[in-house]
């Protein structure tokens, strides 16, 4: 008799493990795939004004609806984003050696963005970023590699620096914001396997929002910069005006 309870108990032991798998699973594919049932929420399009922040986050090119079209930009930028970040060097009048970082941030770039910086002839002036974002942990790393080589970042006229991209802004000595850019920042993911249990889900997730506060805070940025992030859905995002870009420290300096 106590064999069969054994197997009973063992049996439904199992069937409870496959419930939890299955709702752990379930809720992974829930993350992944559009709810049809949430509701779509008109975004407007056209120049960000106080107040009127939000806008879609896309990560292919940038909406031309954002940036005056009347004059020409100083440091040119690509409209369509490339698939990992790309580096160019220009001299610009006034700002010196530019380097254009442009481009998602994917896994090795930080590696990408060290060495081509050693081998580079002559130290940038000045690093101007271009980016929809990417994975955090290469952002944290390059605004790092910033720091280290006592380097001013920029986001510059019709540029702009979302999702991850502002960790790598925050890495500048300088941290130059033109009120014709957009730095903007939304909820995003951190890096984590898939379909694992929701505990150490969770436990990944404040881990990388720590590291990513730790890394504000070493850069001298005030960490509630990340509030403007938490509040924001992934499919949005939330540009920063001129004094929430100042207050927050995340720009050192704004050009008009």
């Amino acid at each position: 008799m106590s064999k069969v309870d054994m197997r009973t108990g063992l049996r439904y032991v199992l069937v409870l493990q496959l419930g939890i798998a299955g709702v752990l699973i379930l809720s992974d594919v829930v993350d992944v795939v559009q709810n049809p049932f949430r509701p779509e929420v008109e975004l407007p399009t056209g120049p960000i004004s106080p107040g009127d922040q939000r806008r879609e986050y896309r990560t292919d090119r940038t909406d031309p609806t954002l940036f005056p079209q009347d004059r020409p930009l100083d440091v040119p930028v690509p409209q369509n984003f490339p698939t990992r970040l790309e580096f160019k060097e220009q001299t610009v009048e006034d700002l010196g050696r530019v380097l254009l970082v442009s481009g998602q941030i994917e896994t090795g770039d930080a590696e990408r963005f060290s060495s081509y910086l050693s081998g580079m002839q002559d130290q940038p002036d000045l690093v101007a970023l271009h980016s929809p974002g990417g994975k955090v942990s290469e952002a944290l790393l390059i605004g790092g590699h910033i720091r280290e080589a006592d380097l001013s970042s920029a986001v510059l006229e019709g540029a702009v620096c979302m999702s991850a991209c502002p960790y790598i802004l925050a890495g500048g000595v300088e941290r130059l914001v033109s009120l014709q850019g957009i730095v903007g920042l939304h909820q995003h993911y951190y890096d984590q396997p898939r379909l694992i249990p929701v505990v150490f889900a969770v436990e990944g997730i404040q881990k990388g929002q720590g590291e990513t506060m730790q890394h504000l805070i070493d850069m001298g940025v005030d960490p509630a910069l990340m509030l403007y992030s938490l509040n924001t859905p992934p499919d949005q995002i939330y540009a920063l005006v001129e004094e929430e870009l100042t207050d927050t420290l995340i720009a050192t300096q704004i050009l008009e």
